[in-house]
C-alpha cells in the first residue's frame, strides 16, 4: 500500500517522511492553503528528493494549459487535482494528474466513481475548505469503491486511527497531512508521528495493488 504524506514545506520534513517509509510526498501549491508552497520552493524541494520518493503537487482549478505548464515547471511525478475539475479535464491530463474529491454522502461516492483516471483520492467534505481539515470520511461508505478501483483514502487519518481505517476500507493508498503535523506549527511535520503512521498503516494493509503510482 502506498503512503502519502502531504503538506510538506521543508526539506528536513521531506527527508524524515522518506526515512519513516513514505512512498509519496505531497506539496501544496494552492495559494489559499496554510501549507502553500510557491513554485520556486516546490521545485527546489522536489529536486532534492527526486529518486527517493514520488512527488505530487496539489493544485486546484487550473486550466489544462496552466496545469501542464506547472507540471513541467515543478518537475513532479503527478498533479493532484483538488478543485472542481470536471471529468473531461482529468481525462485530458491523465496520466500526469489524478483527481481528488471531497465526499460525505452516498451521492458523493456515486459521483466520484464516475471520474476517470488512476488513482482516485477521496477526502472529507467540509464546506469552504479543499482539504487538510482533520475530518474523517465515513469509512464503510467508501469501502465498496475501494474494491472497485485503486483508491487513496484521506481525511482525518492519524497514527491512532489509520489501522482501523485500513482494515475497513483496504485502500490502495492512504494520505495524511494534519494527522502528522507538529503540535506547534501546521507547516511542519512530526517525525515520530510519521513513523507511527506508516507502521500502523502497513501493518494491516493487504499486498499492494499491481498497478504502480
Amino acid at each position: 500500500m502506498y503512503v502519502k504524506v502531504c503538506g510538506i514545506t521543508h526539506l528536513d520534513d521531506a527527508l524524515a517522511a522518506i526515512e519513516a517509509g513514505a512512498d509519496v510526498l505531497g506539496f501544496n501549491c494552492v495559494p489559499e492553503s496554510k501549507r502553500y508552497l510557491d513554485p520556486v520552493r516546490t521545485r527546489a524541494l522536489v529536486a532534492e528528493v527526486r529518486g527517493k520518493a514520488l512527488c505530487v503537487a496539489v493544485v486546484a482549478n487550473l486550466t489544462r494549459a496552466q496545469a501542464e505548464a506547472l507540471f513541467l515547471e515543478l518537475g513532479v511525478d503527478r498533479l493532484q487535482l483538488h478543485g472542481d475539475e470536471p471529468p473531461v479535464q482529468v481525462e485530458a491530463l491523465s496520466p500526469r494528474a489524478f483527481k481528488a474529491l471531497r465526499v460525505k454522502t452516498a451521492a458523493d461516492i456515486s459521483a466520484a466513481a464516475a471520474f476517470p483516471g488512476h488513482p482516485l483520492l477521496l477526502d472529507a467534505k467540509v464546506e469552504g475548505q479543499l482539504g487538510g481539515t482533520g475530518h474523517c470520511i465515513d469509512w464503510p461508505l467508501v469501502a465498496p469503491l475501494a474494491e472497485a478501483r485503486p483508491l487513496i483514502l484521506a481525511g482525518g487519518l492519524t497514527p491512532e486511527n489509520v489501522a482501523q481505517a485500513v482494515r475497513i476500507v483496504q485502500p490502495w493508498g492512504v494520505d495524511v497531512a494534519s494527522g502528522v503535523d507538529s503540535e506547534h506549527d501546521p507547516r511542519r511535520k512530526d517525525a515520530a508521528k510519521m513513523r507511527r503512521f506508516v507502521e500502523a498503516a502497513q501493518r494491516v494493509a493487504l499486498p499492494r495493488h499491481a498497478l504502480s503510482f
